[in-house]
């Protein structure tokens, strides 16, 4: 708003010197009713930059997808015209028909001042309000192709962990015993595998994924990992169906039971215990707290990354809790953007 009154100002300042110097031959108005005018010029462009704004987002946001380029740019240019007549006769004819009665304008002025007027309009909106609106296109696809890095980046750092040697060794070493003692639970065990897996792999390049699929990917990891570390971790769900619609970034959530196997011990007797639960629009991952004896190095580059891709999207932060007892971490849940 502000920086559409100083451009009104700017432009009705110059335009009414401009006037008043090729009617006169100086820059000095001198009678209080050029001032006037001047008033009048600087309330004529403010409004006009005010609806020059919802113009340019209707023809620049790729809505009018049935007309011919040539033709949606004849309409723009005639919308803007239409709205400088209107604002001629709000901001023009009408008060000085009615202010001052007695005034004789001539029909040669009345029309230089409409055509001044149309081409007043058609010059902001063009290389005013179209060149801002570009360069807000630019920086929104600035700003996806970041988010597009940052969910790739998520994706490989999420499949990097699960093929370490040490993830792989471990799951191997795992699926040979069950092999020995528990046949089943060893074909049960290969096919969480596998689900991790395909599920890492069909969350696919997309910046959001409806949580169930995110679900999908958490529930086939921490069976996995029940499967291997078995009454020393525990995970509760509360995720009622009516949140299954709701947007998350993809692997975000499996990031944090990742984190938090990682950089906590667990015993059967001192479980690790996790709990994901959606309330409020929130989507929440709490763990108590059970440091490790070999303490693990930790980066935060996950976090990092979560946090970074949600200020992409939307601007509800992710919050991050620590206390002594409890590490908790609550993601907002998102809707789909309007089509």
């Amino acid at each position: 708003m502000i920086r559409k009154i100083a451009l009104a100002a700017l432009a009705a300042t110059a335009v009414f010197q401009v006037t008043v110097f090729i009617q006169y031959g100086t820059l000095w108005g001198g009678a209080l009713a050029s001032y006037q005018e001047l008033l009048l010029v600087f309330v004529f462009l403010l409004a006009t930059f005010w609806v020059h704004a919802p113009i340019a987002r209707l023809f620049g946001a790729d809505r009018l997808t049935g007309p011919p380029a040539p033709v949606k740019a004849l309409v723009e240019g005639l919308c803007v015209v239409l709205v400088s007549l209107v604002f001629w006769l709000v901001f023009f004819t009408w008060p000085q028909h009615y202010l001052v009665p007695t005034a004789e304008t001539s029909p040669q002025a009345l029309r230089l001042s409409l055509a001044v007027s149309a081409v007043l309009s058609l010059f902001f909106y063009y290389f005013v309000e179209r060149e801002h609106v570009r360069k807000n296109l630019e920086q929104e696809v600035v700003r996806v192709a970041q988010l597009q890095k940052e969910t790739f980046q998520a994706q490989l750092e999420a499949l990097k962990n699960q093929v370490d040697p040490h993830f792989l060794f471990n799951s191997l070493n795992v699926l040979g015993s069950l092999i020995h003692l528990d046949a089943d639970r060893a074909v049960q065990f290969l096919g969480q595998l596998a689900d991790v897996y395909r599920a890492l792999l069909d969350s696919g390049a997309h910046p959001l994924v409806p949580l169930r699929t995110e679900m999908a990917l958490v529930r086939a990891y921490a069976s996995l990992m029940e499967t291997r570390f078995g009454a020393a971790l525990r995970v509760e769900w509360d995720v009622d169906q009516a949140w299954e619609q709701a947007l998350v970034p993809p692997t975000t959530v499996q990031m944090l039971l990742e984190n938090a196997i990682k950089h906590n011990g667990s015993t059967t007797r001192k479980p690790l215990r996790i709990k994901v639960s959606a309330a409020d629009g929130l989507l929440v991952v709490e763990n108590n707290r059970q440091p490790r004896t070999d303490v693990m190095p930790s980066t935060h580059l996950g976090l990092q990354n979560i946090q970074r891709r949600y200020h992409h999207l939307t601007d509800r932060p992710v919050e991050i809790v620590p206390t002594p007892e409890f590490f908790v971490v609550r993601l907002p849940l998102l809707t789909a953007p309007a089509a």
